[in-house]
């Protein structure tokens, strides 16, 4: 979400507030297909990047009642007035196609959302995690 208008506060907070009911919603039904979450706040932007377990399964939760919901309100209400913006980027990544490496880091990010492998000798390079498929 980004915010264009700050003194817009009556049209850019609903859209900011209809996050937590969903994401409440995310870490309650694991069966929805999603495994985690991060997010990031700035000046005017906010990120959240999320991990699913498929591309159909967070596609199937954009249908459903409580995003819809929260879809139709935003275009009612603030629809192309450029007060708020927001954008979905959604990646495709194969299992095996990608690494991450975490060094005295609690799990975070992707490690979070699939699992933490541990930093050892047969496993400290970026290229020794992708062709072990981590």
């Amino acid at each position: 979400m980004r915010v264009n208008k700050w003194w817009a506060i009556h049209k850019w907070l609903p859209v900011f507030k209809a996050m937590p009911a969903m994401i409440r919603e995310l870490y309650t039904n694991k069966d929805l297909g999603f495994l985690s979450m991060e997010s990031f706040f700035g000046l005017r932007t906010t990120i959240m990047v999320q991990y699913w377990r498929s591309a159909d399964e967070l596609m199937d939760y954009a249908k459903g009642q409580n995003h819809l919901t929260a879809w139709r309100e935003f275009n009612q209400k603030i629809g192309n007035n450029g007060v708020v913006g927001i954008y979905h980027e959604t990646y495709i990544v194969p299992k095996g196609q990608y690494e991450c490496m975490y060094g005295n880091m609690p799990a975070y990010g992707l490690a979070r959302a699939t699992g933490h492998q541990a930093i050892t000798p047969e496993l400290h390079s970026a290229r020794q995690h992708l062709d072990a498929g981590l």
